[in-house]
């Protein structure tokens, strides 16, 4: 009889928390299991993991006395966390265990190491770059954000050191200054950084600050393009963002503030009588107050919209409505961060049906 190695429908256990921690919830939750993690008493959560429990997309269950549901014997399949994990430190310094590349400048010093800057797309394993795949695996350290392909964490070497630096909208976050740190001090250890992003790492990534800061240290930098979330969460969801006869063009802007808000240096005007496809990254607690302000300068009330949620996610899910009403029923369907939204006729297709 053939071996069964599908997790499919089957309820998994990770019993304590490491450094791939994400990337197995991730790679289980793609494979159809039911995963629960019950972590070490005491052990902080990674961002990325903290994430995946916020959103529901894994179940968090505490050490229970005998015969309590957070009991192995409560779940198919137990998976416990790797012992003498490579973990880094909360906030990502350099360890001295950490691999990296034999001493041979000056006054014994490393040679500096390298930065790749990896865009690993909206989430899918699938949809990292082979350059993208190869930089991951090749790395001494991948410092990655929690939109990050996660699945593909898992084939970083066993060696190799996982920094989770990833930001929660309104909650748990890794500054920037801090990030840019922990890459530049990896580097000038002499190791090879994997800096990994989701989507494009200069489509509001901040990739370029982070090009920055290693040119600044002396530090060689290259780049691996990734597929950008404002033209894939679209298309995964059946919306081509410009359409022979509908559309000739589209516009890509990021509304984490909203119209009005003196951060705020769009043209919204503009952008409304443009006749381009709107895409919105970043845009869900600031969606009301963009429908309305694309439908007070000229856009018309029951122009199609979109909400795409977790692309490229097992859990992705899509909300279609005229964009006077958008934000409402994207908040009644409960979709939440990540998400992108689409305004135009495209967002009535569905070319995927």
């Amino acid at each position: 009889m053939p071996l069964d190695l599908s997790f499919r429908g089957r309820r998994v256990l990770l019993d304590g928390v490491d450094d791939r921690t994400a990337a197995t919830i991730d790679a289980l939750r793609r494979d159809g299991a039911l995963v629960a993690l019950r972590p070490a008493p005491g052990v902080p959560l990674p961002t990325s993991v903290t994430d995946l429990v916020e959103r529901g997309l894994v179940t968090l269950v505490e050490v229970d006395q005998p015969g309590q549901p957070g009991e192995p014997e409560h779940h198919d399949v137990v998976i416990r966390a790797r012992s003498g994990a490579t973990d880094d430190a909360p906030d990502g310094r350099v360890r001295d265990t950490a691999p990296g590349r034999s001493p041979g400048g000056e006054a014994g010093r490393p040679t500096p190491g390298t930065v790749t800057l990896v865009g690993g797309g909206p989430g899918h394993p699938g949809l990292i770059t082979v350059a993208g795949l190869d930089s991951v695996r090749t790395a001494d350290v991948v410092v990655h954000d929690r939109l990050a392909p996660l699945a593909v964490l898992g084939q970083a070497r066993p060696d190799a050191v996982v920094v989770d630096v990833g930001k929660i909208p309104r909650g748990e976050s890794t500054s920037q200054e801090r990030i840019n740190a922990v890459i530049v001090e990896h580097a000038l250890a002499g190791r090879a950084v994997c800096r990994l992003k989701g989507g494009d790492n200069f489509v509001f990534g901040r990739g370029g600050e982070e090009a920055e800061a290693c040119a600044v240290a002396g530090v060689p930098v290259s780049v691996v393009p990734g597929v950008s979330s404002s033209v894939a969460a679209p298309s995964l969801a059946g919306i081509p963002v410009t359409h022979r006869t509908l559309v000739q063009g589209f516009t890509v802007v990021s509304a984490h503030v909203p119209p009005g808000d003196p951060r705020s240096t769009l043209d919204w005007g503009g952008i409304a009588r443009s006749g381009t496809t709107v895409v919105v990254l970043m845009g869900v607690a600031t969606l009301p107050a963009v429908a309305a302000e694309l439908v007070a300068h000229g856009r018309a009330a029951d122009t199609p919209a979109a909400v795409v949620a977790d692309a490229g996610l097992p859990s992705m899910r899509t909300v279609r409505a005229p964009l006077a009403e958008i934000a409402a029923a994207s908040a009644a369907a409960g979709l939440g961060a990540p998400a992108v939204v689409v305004v135009g006729d495209v967002a009535a297709l569905d070319v995927l049906a």
